[in-house]
């Protein structure tokens, strides 16, 4: 599945996976499902005011700016002409006073039926000449114009369109005053319209963003959780360099999908679905002219995205394997250093990141070539409007208004597909990382917790190790058969050249895994019985590799287990003979640590652990190779410590320094995986076997 530096492998999750992830991703969006309702509404009425701002357009247009009259012949028309014209013009006929002429205005003609329009003009009917409807209060102030006026039933007069030219510009807007007074009013809700969709927009986005972010919390943390209870052989096969970049760059991709795509392709489809219904209504033959491209639009839209998808998952492929680079070539930068491989480290690193050029340019020449085409689409689309429409405009069976509204609706049709480029590389950006959050969570590799975990009636720190086995993969055993015991109140060491599998019997006691065969007691009852937390809180662990957190010593020393007394915590820092150097830091148990401890000295770091081992008050308490690295002066102050504990608890002792454990009460020697000789140093020297071989070759 993984490559060798922990990158997913192209194909092999596959295509029928992907139906999967969303459904995985579901419980983690149901605690926020009335938020995402919330901001499904918001979406949903900001793009009903997007798409009635074209629609106000055409009215300002049609309504105030090209307002006219046509003139019809009533005496032309028999009856039934009449009446259907009536229900095609809403019963909105001006007619003459005398009842021979009818008036249609420029917005409402065009809802005449194209067939019917086209018989009325024929026939003379409809007439081209247009007129402009004066009320009763403009009649009285521009008398001159009644000369070639027509009377209306309710005391109005149409004028001639061509009159109104030869008056005075201050006369012609006070004429159409009234024009002026609609346009305002539509600016004025244009104005609002922008000022509710501005509100609706910044709630949306904001309960998008909230909604991304509680989300990708959760699934932060619950990856974060899964990771850390998972056994150390998942963490033996994953580098750190994955498993960090699972849990930032993958997380914030989903982040980036719940804001930028969850409701926002809703919106898209609303505002696609509106256009086609507002098209359709406000000219059918028209739209469907519009409509020509759309088949050949979606097939170059699903041909763009089978293509973006392996170019996304190969792209992060390559990050992953950038990331894992680079995290195992800091973290050894002092190894790198010290034998002079920094000319290897950055070709092998050039290599990798023409991996990764190479990827990304494959990704931008698929978008390079996807937002063109769209362009191109859109721009035809609107030729074919400008050419089709236009024409209809001519022949006045489309109103101006329309075929503005027209290429507006249109070039918001597209914006929705264009923006698909960055929607998908979003979401091929969240499905990639989804595809490789969920491989980590479908692995299971925890050691179980028992359904009704057991307690020592007494915790003695009694150990025994009964007929075990182990390997850490089923074909190489690094225990055969393993039986011994460590009484309460003994200190037993086991020693062993390196591979004999002392370690591994460490291992086993923390139950970091599980025994292949054979049992492990604790106080006379079987680990695997017992609670994790239980377990390891009464043993105490002190290991040759310390690790320090960056922090304060106290934070270093509890570890977040602020429960334990004051007394407590200086009592473990006494027996482990760490209050010395720690009350010479300048801030005592506040001293700020650095990251791995860099500013404490290996003896100090050695000590601090010793010290956090002993803050739990373990009944156990294993030392695995605790002296191996310090000082001789630091090991004589480990040894007093050593001496103060083994008075009240159970010490077990992996030592490479054999001087460090010749008080042992007992010693057991490992070799190939099977203890070969036990007893006190003075009876294994007299045996002259391999205890006392090893200490001929330390000696040597």
């Amino acid at each position: 599945m993984y490559g060798e530096y922990g990158y997913m492998e192209e194909g092999k999750l596959g295509k029928a996976y992907d139906h999967r992830l969303l459904r995985r991703l579901a419980p983690y969006t149901f605690p926020y499902k009335k938020l995402v309702i919330s901001a499904l509404m918001l979406t949903l009425m900001t793009t009903l005011l997007d798409l009635t701002l074209p629609y106000l357009t055409k009215i300002a247009i049609d309504r105030y700016i090209l307002s006219s009259w046509y003139r019809a012949d009533l005496t032309k028309v028999d009856e039934t002409t009449k009446r259907e014209l009536r229900k095609n013009l809403e019963n909105k006929l001006e007619k003459s006073a005398d009842g021979s002429q009818g008036f249609i205005s420029h917005e409402m003609i065009k809802k005449i039926d194209p067939a019917l329009l086209y018989q009325l003009r024929n026939r003379k009917v409809i007439q081209d000449d247009r007129f402009y409807k004066l009320t009763p209060a403009l009649r009285k102030e521009f008398p001159g114009l009644e000369k070639q006026a027509i009377h209306l039933e309710h005391g109005s007069m149409m004028v001639p369109l061509g009159d109104l030219d030869s008056l005075k510009p201050g006369d012609v807007l006070k004429i159409r005053g009234k024009d002026l007074q609609g346009l305002s009013q539509v600016g004025m809700v244009l104005l609002a319209f922008l000022l509710v969709s501005f509100w609706f927009g910044y709630g949306e986005n904001y309960l998008l963003e909230l909604i991304g972010q509680r989300i990708t919390q959760d699934i932060r943390l619950d990856l974060f959780r899964r990771m850390q209870s998972q056994g150390l052989s998942f963490f033996d096969r994953h580098p750190v360099g994955r498993l960090v970049t699972r849990v930032t760059n993958d997380i914030e991709n989903l982040n980036e999908m719940f804001k930028s795509v969850m409701v926002t392709v809703l919106k898209d489809f609303f505002i696609l679905t509106g256009i086609l219904v507002i098209l359709l209504y406000l000219n059918w033959r028209l739209a469907l002219v519009s409509f020509a491209l759309i088949p050949l639009i979606f097939g170059v839209a699903l041909l763009f995205s089978s293509m973006a998808r392996d170019a996304f998952r190969e792209l992060r492929a390559k990050v992953a394997k950038m990331n894992a680079f680079l995290q195992e070539r800091i973290a050894g930068m002092r190894i790198i250093q010290l034998f002079g491989t920094e000319k290897f480290q950055e070709e092998s690193f050039a290599e990798i990141n023409h991996e990764n050029y190479l990827a990304g340019m494959k990704q931008i020449r698929v978008f390079a070539i996807f937002m063109p085409v769209m362009d191109l689409f859109s721009s035809f689309t609107v030729a074919l409007i400008i050419w089709y429409g236009g024409g209809k405009v001519i022949g006045e069976q489309l109103s101006l208004g329309s075929l503005v509204a027209f290429i507006s609706y249109i070039q918001m049709f597209f914006r929705p597909i264009r923006d698909i480029s960055e929607k998908y590389n979003i979401m091929q950006a969240a499905m990639a990382s989804t595809e490789r959050i969920i491989e980590f969570m479908d692995q299971k590799e925890e050691i179980p917790e028992p359904e009704a975990p057991l307690k020592p009636a007494k915790h003695e720190g009694h150990l025994e190790f009964r007929n075990v086995s182990f390997g850490y993969h089923r074909d190489h055993p690094v225990l055969h058969d393993v039986s011994f015991e460590v009484k309460p109140g003994e200190m037993v060491a086991i020693v062993g050249a390196t591979g004999a599998g002392k370690t591994t019997v460490v291992n086993l006691i923390e139950r970091f895994y599980d025994a292949a065969e054979g049992i492990i007691l604790l106080d006379g009852r079987d680990i695997r019985q017992r609670s994790q937390e239980e377990l390891r809180s009464s043993i105490g662990l002190v290991m040759q590799d310390v690790f320090i957190f960056s922090g304060s010593l106290v934070d270093n020393i509890l570890l977040g287990e602020e429960r334990r007394s004051v007394e407590a915590l200086d009592e473990s820092i006494k027996q482990a003979n760490a209050d010395r150097f720690i009350q010479a830091l300048p801030a005592g148990l506040n001293q700020e640590i650095s990251e791995e401890g860099a500013n404490l000295s290996a003896g100090e770091r050695q000590l601090l652990s010793f010290a956090r081992a002993l803050a739990y008050d373990p009944s156990l308490l294993i030392l695995d190779e605790a002296t191996s690295s310090v000082d001789p002066e630091t090991e004589r102050l480990i040894q007093e410590a050593i001496f103060k504990m083994t008075k009240r608890r159970t010490t077990l002792v992996v030592a490479h320094r054999l001087s460090t454990i010749r008080g042992a009460d007992r010693i057991l020697v490992m070799h190939h995986g099977r203890i070969r000789e036990q007893g006190t140093h003075d009876e294994l020297m007299a045996l002259g076997g391999i205890y006392y071989k090893l200490n001929r070759f330390r000696e040597v």
